[in-house]
């Protein structure tokens, strides 16, 4: 394997396990809102996030396929997921 589709895979792993998580704490958020109305405020935030995530996620997996298939449209996928981990992180950064 070659080593950037390890880097992908890593990328890949890491944004499914965080919009995973996100999901699960979104559901959550969406059950007990009625009863805790001081999460309201934090619902929109967190479904931004988790939106961000799971975009990222696909856009991963695209790249990742795309690599491992040696599919004509590899490089704009790894360019998809660069762009969009730049964008992430240009988005979380104060």
């Amino acid at each position: 394997m070659q080593p950037l589709t390890v880097i992908t895979g890593i990328l890949l792993g890491t944004s499914a396990s965080i919009a995973a998580g996100l999901t699960v704490v979104l559901f959550l958020f969406f059950i007990l809102v009625d009863e805790h109305p001081r999460l309201a405020t934090e619902f929109a935030p967190l479904q931004v996030s988790t939106a961000i995530f799971l975009v990222m996620t696909a856009v991963c997996a695209a790249s990742f396929l795309g690599l491992v298939r040696r599919a004509r449209w590899r490089w704009i996928a790894q360019g998809a997921m660069w762009l969009g981990l730049g964008l992430a992180v240009m988005y979380y950064l104060p």
